[in-house]
This record gives structure tokens, C-alpha cells and sequence, in this order.
């Protein structure tokens, strides 16, 4: 079925007057930010409007060649994610504009965003207004262009949950005059749109986890069944709120229903307890989370709690009989002249790379305006907007309850909202530059997540070397990477998002996947065949962790334009006969995939599949189009029979790789509300039904790679980092490789030996270690 229909909704209270006056609309036209229009058109728009707001004209300077840039500055970037202020000024004027008293106060706010603007409205920030200033983005006209001398306001984008009435809302706010906020006064926003979403449920927020916890340890029928597994101290109790997914009728969201999982710590001085290690089963909780209320319980079965595993704690001290390793020496990381990477607001610039970077409560980190700044043919783009914008955790066991474990940790959670502050801890070494990042919680305060985001440098081994052995002579460079990055925990895992960018023109996504394992309990002498025994009466359920990366491609396109193809490429062995008398001949061939339907494919390691993103009308200097190509790493598909509850909402994991252009409305596979959704098959299963062309297109990419995880005993009692990616590597997209002009690294350790201590070998000789 389509997406959930938006319906009109009064919810405005339009009696009283609580917004600042916009700016007048004739300055920007609804028409001119209209993306489904043509976007040359509105190039042209954009660079003819002239500025009609009251202000008086700012100081210009002409620039070289002749074009007047106007010297006006611009506090944030379309593209900056939402400041505090913004935030709170976004909350407040919707908070403001609610019908009634009773409205106001049963407004929860799920998710405040920036409301990304058209990419033309980007290009013109980009050419304009803030550095590097880059002309070259938009086209050229006669004259040359008179810029207007304030871009467009910025909009917050509100996802509203009404306790109340149990209505989800989505509203836009205009965001103009948000200074005000910083120095105590109203707020200056203005209410775009309302509109209640039917039949969906929102996220579910951190608020309601406490909330359900707490109920659910104070209702008496649970804590009687508590005490007949020998638990009186409700303190050592955690209750895991899950969504219930979809599997019935039952399950509808007209209802906000969660079904939590329990476990138990074990009485220790540990200062982190590890309570997943004693899972509670046979106890089954329904709990009504708008009115926080149990609405069923059944002790259905008891099954006796796990003995306390002498192995279940990961602290220092704590572990394998509380001795810690002794013979690690400390390795430092030093970069005397500083980093390599600057950083201005939120825009990177590194080895010839430049992007910019975002950050939202569902998908954390966004990288946008991807470019690559090539010598004589200038910047370069490659990608618009690159992000994870889904997981689903499928479990393989039937038993109750880890059948209906199934999480969708973007959708239903948030991976964003549960970011870690790195200031807790960080896994990155070297000169780092942290970037923090706001949002609204559940009453509609701000909070910040200090330390949110890592950008640092890496080595990564070797670049490239030879040696000539002709001459003895060699050369050899070091790989250097920059990494950005971000950490959430949603419940018993940990997730590290990292996109790394290489000084030879690849970009490498990587998810690290660790914590701790979702466990069962297990009757004296049963052992399950969909899991692994690892402890006494303990047992971790096999599953599998899908990501959904969305990259919205740009390859050697400005905005505006639409000149990208995907060419699926295998490679074939030849047949047997006059071109393969050898019987050694294979060759790549390549396929366009000419629409949506044609573009839904799989990975395919026996034939070295992958795709190439290629701009139809740019060519190197073979003659040959340019592109991009994305290169698999390891994956799986689903596990599942095609009649699985699950892939009713999560229908497109059923392929690899998929591909639309782009549409702006199209950001989330499974639906925008895939929490309790009783649709089949919303989101992008649904919209490659069009079967719109991609001959020549704006191409998004839609990559879903996952994990198969069978859990081991050496994945206990925290899991190793295991990790799952891809890459996107220039594919005739540079003349040559890029990393022939990388200099050599130089060390005071270069061509020395370090000396090391000497121990006598076995057979009395001396040996040096």
C-alpha cells in the first residue's frame, strides 16, 4: 500500500496571533522552492530574485569575473543541523499555537528537525554565501547573476504525539527570527502546516521506557511473580519496553502497546552489573504506553532464573577470574602540527575531500555535498546526502517471546536520539574534533549530546608500493583516512556508524556492531537448536542485523541536474570456442538498468557483482563516462519464509540494492511510521511500483547489508566489534589514480632498527625478539 495519507486537521489556534511577520513572500515563492518543478527553471529563479526584504542593501564587492557577490553574512547553512535555540523556538510556536490548554499540554514531541530545502536553494548557499564560494555551481547568465541578500528562512520539521487523543501530527514551523531566543525573548516562529497522520504510531522515547519500567515493577501481579522466582528487590529489576512490531489485528496503532522484556541483575559490588545475563521468562506483560497502564499480564510458566555466571561481568577487574592483561604497552598517537582536516561550522575540508555534515534524532549522522576537488576540472560532486536511514534485528528462534523480536532501532527508537557523549568514552585516537549534537525530548525540552559525533585521522596501512628490482629502488606510501562517527546503544547492542573517506578517492561505510547478546533462559537440561548454550541455563538466540544505507548520488552533477545511470556489472566467463581457445577468458558486462522494477538486485560474490553510478554526458580522458561504483562487502538476505510477520513491514530486505530517483518525501524504507504499522509493504517496495525511468536520472541508491549471527561462546559476556559495510570507489572517475601525489611519510623510526630485549632460544642461543 502507499505511504499513510496526511489529512487536515484543525489543531491550530488561530484566535491568537503568537508569530513574528515573515518575510514577504514575493521575495521567495512558493514556486520557487517547489522541487517538483524544473529545476533549471529554478536555478534561474533563484539567481534572478531580487531582494525585497525591508533591510537596506548590504555592501557588495565584484569578484573577478565580474559576478556581484554580496558581503551579507549568514548565521547557519540551509543544510546545519537545528540549533538549541532553534529547537526550542520550533517547540515553543507550535506549544504556542495548540487549540485548546488541554492540546497544549498533551503535545509530546517526538522528533524537531531541520526541513531540508530544495537542493537549489544549497547550491545558491554554497555559491554565495558561505566558503568556500563556488560560483561554478549554478549556471551561468548573462549579465551575470544579482543575488538576493538573504536566503531563504529555515524550517523545523515537528513530529507531535498527542497523549491525549493518541494523534501523531506533523507540523512545519519557520523558523525567522531565532536569535531572539539566545537573549530571553519570544519565540519568532511561524506555523507553516498541521496535519494529523492516521493509523501510524511515532518512535517510541526514552521518557516512555522509564515511565513503563516503573509501572510495570509497581503492579502487584508482576511483583508476586517476581517473588516466586525468588525476587523481592524490585532495584535489581530491568524491564525493556519492546514495541510489539505488527504480527496481528491485535497489534493495530490504534493502541500505543509495547511488550517488554525482562531481566535481573545479581547482588554485587560490580558497578556495572551485567543484568542481561539473567533474562526472566515465562512472563507475559502488555502495557499500554499512552496511558501507562498494564493492560494484560499472565505468569504463564515458571521458568527458574539463570545461576549467577561467575563470567557474566566485562568491567576491569571483573573478568576472567578479575585479572586484567599486564603487558600492554601504552600506543600513542601524535600529531605535533596538528591535524590535516579543517572544519568551519559543520563544512570539512581534507586531501582534496570537502562535505558537510548533519545530524538527526532518527538517522544520526548525515553527510552531505559530497565533492572531490580535482586540480584543473575543480570540485567535483559525488553525492548529495548520505546516511542510514533503517536497521531491523529479525530473530531466528519460534519460541515465545524472542519470535516477535524484530526491532526496527531507526524507525521504532531512534538511533540518533541514542547517541552516546563521547566524553563517557571514546575509541578514537589522535587530534579529534568533536561535534555535539541537540534535540528535543519527550515534554519538548532541549537536550544536547556533548561529544556526539568524532571526525579524526586514521593510518590505515599501506597505500600503494613498488619496487623495482632492476634498480633496488622502491617507493611506498602510507593510507591515511578521515573518519566521521557516531555510537548508539539501543538497549542490550551497540552500533557505530562510520563513513571514512581515503586520499585515493574512496568513500568506505562501516557499521561496528558490539555489546551485549539478547539472551534466554533455558529449563535444567534443555538446549535449543536456534541458539547457542553459553553459559549454565543460558542460551543467545541466532539473528540478523540489516542496515539501510540511502545515498542520494550526485556523480559530476550539479544541482539541477539529472544526468546519472546505474550499470550493473558481472563478470562472465567466456564460452568455450574461437574467442576462448585457451579456456582462460572471462570479461565484465555491463547492464543499465533502465527503471525501478528492472533495479531491484542482489549481491552476487561469484560474479564479482557490483554497480557503477555513471554521469551520461562527463567522460575521462578514454573517452569513457565517468562513474562511481559501489562494491559489496560481505552480506545475507532475510532467513525468513516469505509469509514471516516481519517483512509485512520490512518488505525491502528482500533485495540488496535498489533504486528511484529522487523524490524529496522518499527518506525511509519501511514508511516514516513503521512502529505497529498494519500496511504491507509501505515505503520503498511501494514506490518502485511506478517503475519511473533511471536512464537518465537524480539517482538514489538504496543498499541493505546485514550480518548472519551465530552466536559464540567467545561473544560472552560482551561481544568482539564484528563489522559489515561497502565501499564507493572512483570508477573511471579521475584520469588516473588520485594517490600517486600522496608524499611520502617520513619517521624518525624509518630504516632503524628498534631494539629489543634478547632471551636465550631453547637451544642456548641468544635470539633476538
Amino acid at each position: 500500500m502507499a505511504s499513510a495519507p496526511e489529512k487536515a486537521t484543525p489543531l491550530l489556534n488561530t484566535t491568537t496571533n503568537n508569530t513574528a511577520t515573515a518575510a514577504p513572500s514575493s521575495s521567495w515563492p512558493d514556486s520557487t522552492l517547489d522541487s517538483t518543478r524544473n529545476r533549471s527553471t529554478i536555478a534561474s529563479a533563484l539567481i534572478s530574485a531580487v531582494d525585497s526584504f525591508s533591510d537596506p542593501p548590504p555592501s557588495s564587492a565584484p569578484s573577478t569575473k565580474g559576478i556581484t557577490v554580496m558581503t551579507r553574512a549568514q548565521t547557519c547553512h540551509p543544510l546545519d543541523p537545528l540549533s538549541a535555540a532553534e529547537i526550542a523556538v520550533a517547540v515553543g510556536t507550535v506549544r504556542a499555537a495548540g487549540a485548546t490548554p488541554e492540546v497544549r499540554d498533551s503535545m509530546r514531541f517526538v522528533e524537531v528537525v531541520l526541513l531540508e530545502p530544495d537542493k537549489q536553494v544549497v547550491a545558491l548557499a554554497d555559491a554565495y554565501f558561505f566558503p568556500p564560494f563556488q560560483p561554478s555551481l549554478l549556471p551561468r547568465t548573462k549579465g551575470g547573476p544579482v543575488i538576493p541578500t538573504k536566503l531563504p528562512p529555515r524550517k523545523a520539521r515537528l513530529v507531535v504525539y498527542n497523549k491525549r487523543s493518541n494523534e501523531t501530527s506533523i507540523w512545519i514551523v519557520e523558523l525567522t527570527q531565532v536569535h531572539a531566543a539566545t537573549r530571553g525573548g519570544h519565540h519568532r516562529g511561524k506555523v507553516i502546516s498541521s496535519n494529523v497522520v492516521p493509523d501510524v504510531q511515532p518512535p517510541m522515547d526514552a521518557v516512555e521506557y522509564a515511565e513503563c519500567e516503573a509501572i510495570v515493577k509497581d503492579f502487584p501481579p508482576f511483583r508476586e511473580a517476581m517473588k516466586r522466582r525468588g525476587i523481592e528487590d524490585m532495584d535489581l529489576v530491568m524491564v525493556d519496553a519492546w514495541c510489539v512490531g505488527y504480527h496481528s489485528e491485535f497489534d493495530a496503532p490504534s493502541r500505543r502497546l509495547a511488550k517488554p522484556l525482562i531481566f535481573c541483575r545479581t547482588e554485587s559490588d560490580c558497578p556495572m552489573e551485567n543484568g542481561y545475563a539473567r533474562p526472566v521468562e515465562g512472563i507475559y506483560i502488555l502495557v499500554d504506553m499512552q496511558n501507562m497502564v498494564v493492560l494484560e499480564f499472565e505468569d504463564c510458566k515458571l521458568v527458574p532464573l539463570p545461576p549467577a555466571d561467575p563470567l557474566r561481568n566485562y568491567t576491569s577487574g571483573e573478568t576472567r577470574g578479575g585479572v586484567d592483561r599486564s603487558d600492554v604497552k601504552p600506543l600513542q598517537i601524535l600529531q605535533p602540527e596538528g591535524p590535516s582536516f579543517r572544519v568551519n561550522g559543520y563544512f570539512i575540508q581534507w586531501q582534496k575531500w570537502n562535505f558537510r555534515i548533519g545530524f538527526t534524532p532518527r538517522e544520526g549522522l548525515v553527510i552531505y555535498s559530497v565533492a572531490y576537488i580535482d586540480g584543473s576540472r575543480g570540485r567535483r560532486p559525488v553525492a548529495h546526502r548520505l546516511s542510514f536511514v533503517e536497521m531491523v534485528v529479525p530473530y531466528g528462534d519460534p519460541n515465545d517471546p524472542h519470535y516477535r523480536k524484530n526491532a526496527f532501532d531507526a524507525g521504532e527508537d531512534g538511533l540518533g536520539k541514542n547517541a552516546h557523549s563521547l566524553k563517557k568514552g571514546c575509541d578514537c585516537l589522535g587530534y579529534i574534533k568533536y561535534f555535539d549534537a541537540h534535540f528535543t525530548n519527550f515534554n519538548g525540552g532541549v537536550e544536547t549530546i556533548e561529544n556526539c559525533v568524532c571526525l579524526h585521522e586514521e593510518d590505515h596501512g599501506i597505500l600503494w608500493k613498488h619496487q623495482d628490482w632492476r634498480t633496488g629502488l622502491a617507493e611506498v606510501r602510507r593510507s591515511r583516512r578521515l573518519t566521521v562517527s557516531f555510537i548508539c546503544t539501543v538497549a542490550n547492542y551497540e552500533y557505530g556508524f562510520f563513513w571514512h573517506f581515503y586520499q585515493d578517492g574512496k568513500i568506505e561505510a562501516e557499521v561496528k556492531l558490539t555489546g551485549i547478546l539478547s539472551l534466554g533462559a533455558l529449563q535444567p537440561g534443555e538446549t535449543r537448536k536456534y541458539g547457542t548454550t553459553i553459559a549454565p541455563g543460558l542460551y543467545a538466540p541466532v539473528h540478523q542485523h540489516f542496515f539501510v544505507a540511502r545515498m542520494d548520488m550526485a556523480v559530476d552533477c550539479k544541482p539541477g541536474e539529472a544526468f546519472n545511470q546505474v550499470v550493473e556489472v558481472d563478470v562472465k566467463v567466456e564460452e568455450p570456442g574461437k574467442d576462448n581457445v585457451h579456456n582462460n577468458a572471462f570479461y565484465a558486462e555491463e547492464r543499465v538498468l533502465k527503471s525501478e522494477l528492472e533495479a531491484m538486485r542482489d549481491c552476487n560474490p561469484l560474479s564479482a557483482r557490483h554497480w557503477v553510478v555513471r554521469n551520461t554526458r562527463t567522460v575521462n580522458r578514454t573517452g569513457q563516462l565517468t562513474g562511481y561504483k559501489l562494491v559489496p562487502g560481505s552480506n545475507c538476505l532475510p532467513l525468513a519464509r516469505p509469509e514471516a510477520k516481519f517483512l509485512r513491514r520490512a518488505a525491502f530486505l528482500k533485495h540488496n540494492l535498489w533504486v528511484t530517483p529522487y523524490a524529496h518525501n522518499e527518506m525511509h524504507p519501511g514508511g516514516e511510521f513503521p512502529n505497529q504499522n498494519p500496511r504491507v509493504e509501505e515505503g520503498l517496495v511501494t514506490w518502485v511500483q511506478q517503475n519511473r525511468s533511471l536512464e537518465e536520472a537524480d539517482i538514489v541508491l538504496w543498499y541493505v547489508f546485514g550480518v548472519t549471527h551465530i552466536p559464540r561462546l567467545e561473544d560472552w559476556p560482551v561481544m568482539p566489534v564484528e563489522r559489515v559495510g561497502f565501499m564507493l570507489m572512483p570508477h573511471g572517475f579521475f584520469n588516473c589514480s588520485p594517490a600517486v601525489d600522496v608524499p611520502p611519510t617520513t619517521s624518525d623510526l624509518d630504516d632503524k632498527e628498534i631494539g629489543m630485549p634478547a632471551k636465550p632460544s631453547q637451544n642456548g642461543v641468544i635470539a633476538k625478539l
